[in-house]
């Protein structure tokens, strides 16, 4: 049987989560999951020490997903946004050491595009490298931090309508072999692979040792298996690569799919999702169970 723990995003019940919504860890243990993947609180959201403890009581284990904006942007020719980039991050570490995480995933590099409200302009040669630049050297000032307190940075790349600076594994690639440090690695989200990969296969598996937390979902953000992803091919590259580590479910649902409305990244349940989540988590495990099988 697959190694790999299995969570599910806190956004799938709750945004923001707070002390209020910490009943949810049982629930969340009870569907079968392993952890719950949280997205890093401000100041102000949640008691480090209580949340922890709730954790602990559920029996369940945690990932933090990072929220980057403008202002806090690694890839920024600003030098004070840059550097409250890197600050962030630290932020990140102290926060995942304090509630026992130890993977920080998300766009760590900056520059969000659709939720900060502005859109992507052209860049000059000069301006691309120097992005590039200052994203390697935000990581790499964090890196050695993170080794120390047991912790893995998991860069993740978006697709084209979410960031400017990151949206293929190749150039997640050439980001962390530049980084070059153990603690630095990859997150990869087959909702943005289904748009900016030929073959989600083919980029797991050129990934490979660079993988540090794993995001599986669909092609449409709905349940796995009601969209277009082939999960038995994703679950077999994931094995020969050798990854064990965490997966993650983001479903964020539709509720409303009468014309004109919008389909917003998030939405709260409207209705009793556990059967569809039991039964995302069933299948996933199956596909994986079963890649094992063919090593």
């Amino acid at each position: 049987m697959t190694a790999n723990p299995i969570g599910i995003i806190s956004m799938q019940f709750a945004r923001p989560f707070t002390a209020e919504h910490f009943p949810l860890f049982k629930t969340i243990k009870g569907l079968g999951y392993d952890f719950i993947e949280l997205l890093v609180p401000e100041p102000g959201e949640l008691d480090l020490g209580k949340t922890r403890a709730a954790l602990e009581a559920a029996g369940l284990g945690v990932v933090l997903a990072a929220r980057v904006n403008l202002d806090r942007n690694l890839s920024s020719d600003d030098p004070a946004r840059s550097q409250a980039g890197v600050d962030y991050l630290r932020t990140c570490i102290e926060t995942a050491a304090t509630l026992g995480a130890t993977i920080v995933g998300g766009p760590l590099y900056g520059s969000p595009l659709v939720f900060a409200g502005r859109a992507p302009k052209p860049v000059d040669e000069a301006e691309r490298l120097a992005r590039k630049v200052r994203c390697v050297a935000g990581l790499q000032a964090v890196a050695g931090e993170a080794a120390d307190a047991g912790i893995r940075l998991a860069v993740e790349p978006l697709n084209r309508f979410e960031t400017d600076v990151c949206s293929t594994i190749a150039q997640g690639l050439e980001l962390v072999e530049a980084v070059d440090r153990p603690a630095v690695g990859l997150m990869l989200d087959t909702f943005h692979m289904h748009m900016e990969e030929a073959s989600l296969a083919e980029a797991i598996l050129a990934a490979g040792k660079h993988i540090a937390h794993f995001q599986a979902n669909e092609n449409h953000r709905g349940f796995i298996g009601t969209g277009a992803t082939d999960w038995t091919a994703v679950c077999r590259a994931l094995a020969e690569v050798g990854y064990a580590g965490p997966i993650s479910l983001e479903p964020f649902r539709r509720d409303d799919d009468r014309f004109g409305v919008p389909i917003a990244h998030w939405r709260p349940p409207h209705e009793d999702e556990s059967e569809k989540l039991r039964a995302s988590l069933a299948l996933l495990r199956g596909c994986l169970a079963m890649a094992e099988t063919r090593r």
